[in-house]
């Protein structure tokens, strides 16, 4: 993605530390993806939570993240990089304050859809903002490692950070934190951000947003509730609907949110297609799995904490590594399903070292080998005035996958933990359906990226895509 060039690049005594800030912008981002995680049994108890309801605890960021990422893009390019860059930390902080009162499950979903929104506008605009303020070549190449840094660290330091906060102050510590941190960045705007400059590029399609959205959140709600009644049945029906309705809005839109350009590139599709389910996968794993540890095996939540730095320590490994390798693509799935078909064999008094280490490691191996190759294919081919869109539709499409797939997932999980008198063997064969599940669509996902990649060569042999670019695998 070039520069904006009414965005210019930073004094070399203060680019060091713009980056430090907007990658601490996309720390924060990430952080409350996991850091939730080990927290749910704690909230549960406090607030009387139900499974449905921590779910949506889970969900309600992840939906408001994902759906809201081309919306908050959008409104970054529409009213200012900065601006988008204030307004999306200010939410964001806003919705981390709230979700730290305990005012009740349903106060508590709320902040977080206010979290994710927040996210939802700070994310593309520091991501932009980072581009800016380095110039193309090596240095653009140091800063977005940087970025990808930030990501992983994010994930990485929630599943530690939550399980310490939570044992050492309570739940709501997990959420205070991110307001506690986000002032210094708030702070440091000032100094180190750019204004934006009077012009304005593009215009918000307003109808294509609320099409997205509604589309969506109607299509999770729908598929994670397990109410029998007509009228819920048709609530999936309903977001289906708009979302085939977004075709055709956005065929007409003057200024889409998503460029038809991108929807006839066969990478992209594919490339968003196979992510969809990677995004269940993961946010399932992450969902389940501390669960499993404190209501099945009893751990606390530090411990639950510690005991999954191995995993985000073979995520973070695996990621540097698809970075430099081809072909990890279908081999990283393969290990991804493996790890999970052995989580499904957990045995009800399952000790760390015997049962869940090395799970768990290959869960972390073949997410970071699956995880690189697929975010590449989702721009590969795609010109540079569009490379932006293709980028934050793969992450869109990451964060509605984890939350569509958890509302799947859980309804899997449903019969053996629906009712807050489970006893451990119920809960424990709640949590192995899920996990068999998501084992399951990640060899779908593996047989489905194995057929690409055989056609992709087909089709690409003799015919370079793109300006000449390959395919990645």
């Amino acid at each position: 993605m070039p520069a904006p060039a009414h965005l210019p690049y930073a004094p070399a005594r203060r680019a060091g530390a713009a980056l430090a800030l907007f990658a601490s912008a996309q720390f924060l981002v990430v952080l409350n993806t996991s850091v939730v995680n080990v927290a749910l049994p704690a909230v549960g108890r406090a607030l009387g939570t139900g499974p449905t309801g921590l779910t949506w605890v889970v969900n309600a960021y992840l939906l408001a993240f994902g759906t809201l990422l081309p919306v908050g893009g959008r409104l970054a390019d529409v009213f200012g990089r900065r601006r988008g860059f204030v307004a999306g930390l200010v939410l964001f902080t806003a919705g981390s304050l709230a979700a730290g009162i305990p005012l009740g499950t349903g106060a508590l979903i709320a902040a977080r859809a206010v979290q994710g929104a927040g996210a939802a506008v700070l994310s593309p605009a520091a991501l932009v903002l980072l581009l800016a303020q380095s110039p193309p070549g090596p240095v653009r190449g140091r800063a977005l490692g940087l970025w990808g840094a930030a990501s992983a660290a994010g994930g990485a330091a929630g599943v530690l950070l939550g399980g310490v906060l939570t044992d050492a102050l309570g739940w709501w510590s997990v959420f205070a934190v991110s307001a506690v941190a986000a002032v210094p960045v708030l702070l440091s705007v000032p100094g180190l951000v750019p204004r934006d400059a009077r012009d304005r590029t593009g215009s918000l399609d307003l109808p294509g947003a609320l099409a997205m959205t509604t589309g969506l959140l109607l299509l999770v709600y729908g598929f994670g509730s397990r109410d029998g009644s007509v009228v819920r049945d048709l609530v999936p029906a309903a977001g289906i609907f708009l979302l085939l309705a977004l075709v055709s809005i956005e065929r007409r839109a003057e200024d889409p949110l998503v460029p038809p350009v991108l929807l006839r590139n066969r990478s992209v599709v594919a490339g968003n297609l196979l992510m969809l389910p990677l995004g269940t996968v993961w946010v399932g794993t992450f969902f389940f799995l501390p669960l499993y540890q404190q209501k099945v095996l009893g751990y606390g939540p530090l411990t639950a904490g510690l005991t999954q730095l191995p995993l985000a320590g073979a995520l973070m490994a695996a990621s540097a590594l698809a970075g430099r390798l081809r072909g990890t693509l279908v081999p990283g799935l393969v290990v991804l399903a493996a790890g999970l078909f052995w989580l499904a064999r957990l045995p009800l008094d399952g000790a760390f070292l015997a049962d869940l280490l090395g799970p768990t490691i290959l869960i972390g191996l073949g997410l970071g080998l699956a995880f690189v190759p697929l975010t590449a294919l989702g721009v590969t081919g795609v010109d540079a005035p569009h490379t932006g869109v293709a980028g934050g539709l793969v992450n869109t499409t990451r964060q509605v996958g984890g939350a569509l797939g958890l509302a799947v997932l859980a309804s899997l999980a449903a019969p053996a933990h629906g009712t807050a008198a489970a006893g451990p063997a119920a809960l424990a064969h709640g949590y192995r359906r899920a996990f068999a599940g998501a084992a399951l669509i990640a060899v779908l996902t593996a047989i489905g990226a194995a057929v690409h990649q055989r056609t992709g060569a087909r089709t690409t042999t003799g015919a370079p895509q793109g300006a000449g670019e390959r395919e990645p695998s």
